[in-house]
């Protein structure tokens, strides 16, 4: 046996034999060994199955990132899968799909001293006021998107949760795209410039129409106009929003705005589109009339039809921001409209065409129920075929749901408003659960 086997041999024989010869030793080793091993196993496991948020110290249930996991792939490919010409809608991402309710609700029978103090601890939630770095892409957005072909091009605003963007305000977009499969809709909106905004419109985007949810950027639109003195008043809390939801008011200058930036058609939520719009220019509808004189006593500013720059839309901003009073329902919109165009609607070179109620607003608030029943009868069936013969005659445009009165109506199966919908929708999906 060679000398360095040999020594190697008495090394191992003295090291067991110390061991041996300590018991209390040899138990520690044993266990230590164990726990070792023992150790890297269930680190081993831990790190296959259970997946170790350091941050928190917590083992992460494994069925719960994996649903996470695929949520978030659910989401990347459903978000970026929009329509393929419009690459900047693809690019829109919000890192939370929060739901806030409408901060502008004043407290109630709030003094104007009151309301103002509540108003100026608010300004710092009001993001629409502000430009930031989403809204700041607003024009460019805006201009990429009106340029893929639009034969027309129309606006809504909507500035309640996405959550309340519901089935019959899809049923106007729905209706829309079927008598305008080439025209182009911006929804201006921050609410729904988002996730859940996006899944919402998916259906109609599936379809390859051109529709647009975007985050407006107020300053922007309003930047050398009559308002913008307006909108820095507001800012800086010493103009009083009153006690209507200053979102109200808000849509209703940004809707002029928005049509003196880039022309088209101002659309409310709530109608159904009926006939192509495309041959309008510079027009608004009455709502009402004198039958004695056969003029307008009453026109309506939820659709508007103008030309970029025109002067008109000038003169309602200018009267909006030197007239603006937050405590009268339809002072700063549908008033405001009839109020300047009464005064200045005659101005040599303004064109105005004020169309006749049956354009927009052949069934007054008042009756709009009527249309969303059933008939009962032989009677109520001759009525709702001399109604659809009415309506469908050429001369209305679109129809006027007038939601404030008839959202909490259902629509019933063979109602005026139910074959209406169904003779002029694409998707026509919810019509008698909206």
């Amino acid at each position: 046996m060679s000398t360095k086997k040999m020594s190697q041999k008495k090394f191992d024989y003295r090291l067991l034999s110390r061991t041996a010869k300590n018991p209390i030793f040899s138990t520690i080793s044993f266990a230590a060994i164990f726990f070792l091993i023992y150790a890297d196993s269930i680190v081993s496991n831990l790190s296959i199955t259970n997946p170790f948020d350091l941050k928190s110290n917590e083992i992460i249930d494994p069925h719960e990132t994996q649903k996470t996991q695929e949520t978030a792939l659910e989401f990347e490919t459903t978000f970026n899968s929009t329509v393929p010409s419009i690459s900047t809608q693809e690019k829109v991402v919000e890192e939370e799909d929060s739901e806030t309710q409408d901060p502008l609700i004043p407290p109630d029978n709030a003094s104007k001293d009151e309301r103002l103090m509540w108003f100026r601890r608010k300004l710092p939630e009001l993001e629409i006021l502000q430009s930031n770095k989403l809204s700041q892409k607003f024009h460019g957005r805006v201009l990429e998107f009106l340029n893929h072909g639009c034969t027309v091009q129309f606006y809504m605003t909507w500035f309640s949760t996405a959550q309340s963007f519901g089935k019959r305000e899809l049923l106007a977009v729905d209706t829309l795209f079927k008598v305008h499969p080439q025209g182009c809709l911006m929804i201006i909106s921050n609410t729904m410039d988002t996730r859940r905004g996006y899944r919402i419109l998916k259906p109609i985007i599936d379809r390859g129409f051109k529709i647009l949810a975007i985050t407006p950027d107020l300053p922007f639109l309003v930047k050398n106009t009559p308002a913008e003195a307006w909108l820095e008043e507001l800012k800086s809390g010493r103009k009083d929003p009153g006690n209507i939801p200053l979102f109200n008011n808000l849509s209703n200058l940004i809707r002029l705005a928005m049509l003196y930036k880039y022309g088209g058609i101002y659309l409310d939520t709530d109608f159904i589109i009926l006939k192509d719009f495309s041959g309008l220019r510079n027009s608004v509808g009455a709502q009402s009339m004198d039958p004695a004189t056969n003029t307008w006593n009453r026109l309506n500013g939820a659709v508007m039809i103008f030309d970029i720059n025109h002067p008109l839309l000038i003169d309602f901003m200018q009267e909006f921001a030197s007239t603006f009073n937050g405590n009268k329902w339809g002072f700063n919109g549908p008033y405001l409209v009839s109020r300047v165009i009464e005064r200045v609607g005659n101005t040599p070179g303004y064109n105005i065409t004020i169309l006749p109620p049956k354009a927009f607003y052949a069934v007054d608030w008042f009756k709009i129920k009527g249309l969303l029943k059933k008939p009962e009868n032989e009677a109520d069936s001759q009525w709702v075929e001399h109604k659809l013969a009415e309506l469908n005659n050429g001369e209305t445009y679109a129809l006027h749901l007038w939601n404030k009165r008839s959202r909490e109506l259902k629509i019933e199966e063979g109602s005026v408003m139910a074959r209406l919908i169904l003779d002029h929708c694409v998707i026509c999906e919810h019509i008698y659960d909206s």
